[in-house]
């Protein structure tokens, strides 16, 4: 297959491109290599990409998703089976500081994806979607089918703009998509601005943790080669077109949480990275922040379903691979 992935460089596309260049797939892969996180990592990314003894099926453009003009270039210039577009402004935070960044990419970049994917008849739009979706919604497990409604971040409601936009076109178009709601993610190359890398370069220099409900909180903590097998698996099941029975609306669309359904208690966390690093965390206890809620995880029944898609890594594991990768790599 050529398939094109967008955010090549960044945590998951880095990981997906391996794998899919492991399966001798020939891939296209974009990204700007903005600075929203030291752009030196999304480089040591591409370094490891070049080390790939199938490197020559891969092909790189730094370039910006929101750029028209080159987006109808590319889709001009390649016949691509399948997109997969991972490239977004991501970070619930940073996005009350640079509300455009997210509109940019998030939306206009989104809105070029659907276009080039429409005028060259692609068979298979796979795009990232969030957890965040689901807002402040207190029923668990959360399930696709959950109301989304009410988002309570600008990126969660430019994600939620996403599955709007994927179903229309491929309602009036017949474009094949597959959103994927993604639970926190981890593993080595990581992004450095998610809690499990600034945990583990807290705890390795000494410098105290705030952990929030005396860590009596749990989180889907989702390893990364778990996630890679979810997306490879789901590039070849397309979905159908089908008529909602809600809406009556015949759409190809797909919706999947992407995650674990076993969630971890932010104190397991801790000790695992505590273990790995073989030090002590200087903990800052602190209660339980407003609009926080205790525990939140992922109905993934739908895409074991499907895909049989199934979760092989205990977060010790896990974790203790990403440590060995973050000492390595200081």
């Amino acid at each position: 297959m050529k398939i094109l992935v967008t955010g090549a460089a960044g945590f998951i596309g880095f990981h997906l491109t391996l794998a899919l260049l492991d399966r001798d797939d020939e891939v296209v892969g974009v990204d700007n290599l903005n600075n929203y996180y030291d752009p030196a990592l999304k480089q040591l990314r591409l370094d490891e990409i070049a080390k790939h003894p199938k490197y020559s099926n891969f092909k790189f453009l730094k370039a910006d998703i929101a750029d028209r003009a080159f987006m109808e270039q590319l889709f001009a210039n390649h016949s691509f089976d399948v997109v997969v577009n991972l490239a977004a402004q991501a970070g619930v935070r940073y996005s009350l500081e640079n509300p455009h960044a997210y509109v940019d990419s998030n939306l206009v970049g989104f809105m070029n994806i659907l276009e080039g994917c429409r005028h060259s008849k692609v068979n298979h739009l796979v795009y990232a979607s969030s957890s965040s979706v689901y807002g402040m919604n207190k029923k668990q497990p959360f399930s696709a089918s959950d109301c989304t409604d009410f988002p309570i971040s600008l990126y969660a409601a430019t994600k939620k703009s996403n599955e709007l936009l994927a179903h229309s076109y491929s309602h009036l178009f017949g474009l094949a998509c597959t959103g994927l709601r993604f639970f926190t993610v981890y593993g080595p190359f990581g992004r450095p601005d998610m809690a499990y890398y600034s945990f583990t370069k807290a705890i390795d220099s000494g410098i105290p943790i705030d952990v929030y409900n005396d860590g009596d909180m749990k989180r889907d903590f989702t390893y990364i080669d778990d996630i890679v097998a979810g997306i490879v698996s789901l590039i070849g099941f397309p979905p159908v077109r089908e008529s909602n029975r809600i809406t009556n609306a015949a759409a190809a669309f797909q919706i999947f949480n992407i995650g674990n359904n076993n969630p971890v208690s932010l104190g397991r966390f801790i000790e695992a990275i505590e273990s790995a690093l073989e030090k002590k965390a200087i903990k800052n206890l602190l209660p339980m922040q407003p609009g926080d809620v205790p525990v939140t995880f992922a109905d993934i029944e739908p895409l074991q379903d499907l895909v049989g898609f199934s979760l092989t890594t205990e977060i010790e594991l896990g974790i203790k691979n990403f440590v060995n990768w973050y000492i390595s790599s200081k």
